[in-house]
């Protein structure tokens, strides 16, 4: 297998934890995003995983960016993206931020509630804004609508307010939840989306942008079926029934896009046996490159080279606390010290939010160019 020995040949030239991102599979998802949602347009969203070498190959791409941060917007300036290839898509945004965002031409932006629009109006006029109401989050691993939406029903109420400010409302966002897996929350924000844009042509405000958010799933586990391609086609045909052509159709996929493209390589550093159960502890647990786990609520599969009968084991991290528990149910072979536990799918929402606790550093970040 190539992916073995690649793995292999990269820890004995840089050690363990390694964190690897496979530039060429980013290629295929922005592929697969654009064949299955062909009227929509990406803009990836930069919190789930910032680091340079994504961002410098998106860049070259001229794709767009999901910012939440001046410092987010500060890195695309960096590499020359352009103001309009951006929406600053975070609905509470700090002063300091709107005027940085207001300097350097970053105009388009969501809202989701009044004082916000005041804050924004005062920072930025004439600043081109978004209503993001609150859909269904139904079934998907983080509920978004907990803390962001409008109501919908106060929708067009607050896009004239924006009116009455000076601002300049162009469209409405939405976020249907982190890896979505039911396509009725789509097809539910879809239909409320339309009718606000209905309601607001009658009242001589025509919208021009529909920001469908994020929340495309992947597939964490080998045993599972890759459902994007079937909630995809729904998606863009309510999209085609609900929508002119006219109106523009953007998205803020993270995870979709860089999630698959990355592997974690950790190695057994320690090994106990606990109540009857063999205890492995790696080199990189729940502060470093698998805080997935606290923060995005994500489970993953752990796999080894090794072959053997299997046990129920435990996998836990390198660090000083008990919260460091990766898994306490992994089906494993016996594993020795210097054996590697490596993790797919694991681009999203890790490396993003990994700690240095206990000054472990962060694991190594290797990008391969080239396919594998």
């Amino acid at each position: 297998m190539v992916r073995e020995k690649l793995i292999k040949k990269l820890v004995k030239k840089y050690g363990t934890p390694l964190f690897v991102i496979f530039i060429p599979e980013i290629e295929k998802r922005i592929n697969l995003f654009h064949n299955l949602l062909p009227r929509v347009e990406p803009f990836y969203a930069v919190k789930a995983n910032p680091h340079p070498s994504i961002l410098k190959y998106l860049a070259r791409k001229n794709f767009g960016f999901d910012v939440a941060s001046k410092n987010e917007i500060e890195s695309l300036l960096r590499l020359g993206v352009s103001s309009e290839k951006m929406v600053f898509a975070n609905t509470i945004k700090s002063p300091e931020t709107l005027r940085f965002a207001a300097k350097n031409g970053i105009d388009l932006m969501t809202f989701d509630s009044e004082y916000e629009l005041n804050k924004i109006a005062k920072i930025f006029p004439g600043a081109r804004v978004m209503i993001r109401i609150k859909v269904p989050n139904v079934g998907s691993v983080v509920e978004l609508s907990l803390k962001f939406g409008a109501e919908p029903a106060d929708a067009m109420g607050l896009i004239i307010k924006a009116l009455q400010l000076g601002l300049r409302p162009v469209g409405v966002s939405f976020h249907v939840g982190s890896q979505c897996l039911e396509v009725s929350n789509f097809l539910e924000a879809l239909e409320l989306s339309s009718i606000i844009f209905h309601d607001a042509l009658l009242k001589k405000i025509p919208l021009e942008i529909l920001d469908i958010g994020g929340g495309f799933p992947i597939t964490h586990f080998d045993k599972e079926a890759d459902v994007f391609p079937s909630m995809a086609e729904k998606i863009s045909s309510e999209i085609d029934r609900l929508f002119d052509k006219n109106i523009r159709i953007i998205a803020e996929p993270g995870r979709f896009i860089i999630g698959p493209a990355c592997v974690l390589i950790t190695r057994v550093i320690g090994k106990s046996i606990r109540n009857n159960k063999h205890w492995y502890y790696l080199d990189d647990g729940v502060y470093g490159c698998l805080s997935g786990i606290i923060y995005d609520h994500c489970k993953y599969q752990y796999k080894v080279f090794k072959k053997g009968q299997t046990q129920l084991s435990t996998l836990a991290g390198p660090t000083c606390d008990s919260l460091d528990v990766i898994s306490l149910s992994e089906e494993l072979p016996e594993l020795e010290f210097g054996d590697i536990v490596y993790v797919e799918n694991i681009g999203a929402y890790s490396y993003a939010t990994a700690t240095n606790f206990n000054s472990i550093p962060i694991a190594k970040v290797i990008s391969i160019n080239k396919g594998v």
